[in-house]
């Protein structure tokens, strides 16, 4: 089994396709990055729906994001465990996934609709009157809903990692090393004039 008390390597720590769909599912909130006008990086709580491997997430439309995600859909979508309920299940992911990606609006009635079901859903499970709220709530004429694609997912397993330095995993089970583990780390090591590793 391997074990490491190295702390600074943690592009190996990545999850697999089932545990991605497990935390986008269960986590109820997201948080959405985006760019203004002068490069300053924002970032906004959102609740989501992962639906055809995308984010889905609503506002109104006359909120800055949009204008500065139609000025520039180049976004990035933090999810956490933190963010799953309190009953969530133990044998859930945990840790955090970072997805950039290119945000497109939708605003035809049939997305609206189709997208506020299944976020009011997922707001109130088994909850029939609640979910007939929420999608009330947000069909309103102002409201826009946004879908972002990844391009590319940032992962940290913090499962994993736990394991990791307890011993209990394989270097099967462990991802493969990144270009910042793998060179830039070792650049900044020998900046400091230290070992690379």
């Amino acid at each position: 089994m391997a074990k490491t008390t190295d702390h600074e390597i943690v592009s190996i720590y990545p999850f697999s396709a089932e545990q991605v769909d497990q935390m986008m599912h269960n986590s109820m909130e997201c948080v959405l990055m985006w760019a203004t006008k002068d490069s300053w990086p924002v970032g906004v709580t959102h609740a989501f729906v992962w639906e055809d491997d995308k984010i889905w997430i609503t506002f109104s439309e006359h909120r800055h994001r949009t204008a500065a995600i139609k000025r520039n859909p180049k976004v990035s979508v933090n999810v956490s465990s933190k963010g799953y309920n309190d009953g969530a299940s133990a044998d859930l992911p945990g840790g955090a996934i970072t997805f950039k990606g290119t945000g497109e609006f939708h605003n035809d009635e049939e997305t609206k609709l189709w997208f506020y079901r299944l976020l009011a859903k997922k707001l109130n499970p088994g909850n029939p009157d609640g979910e007939a709220y929420w999608v009330d709530f947000l069909d309103s004429p102002l409201r826009t809903v946004l879908s972002v694609t990844a391009v590319k997912k940032i992962m940290y397993n913090s499962k994993l990692a736990g394991a990791h330095m307890a011993g209990t995993v394989s270097e099967e089970e462990l991802g493969e090393r990144l270009s910042s583990d793998a060179v830039r780390m070792n650049k900044s090591r020998e900046d400091k004039g230290l070992d690379p590793r």
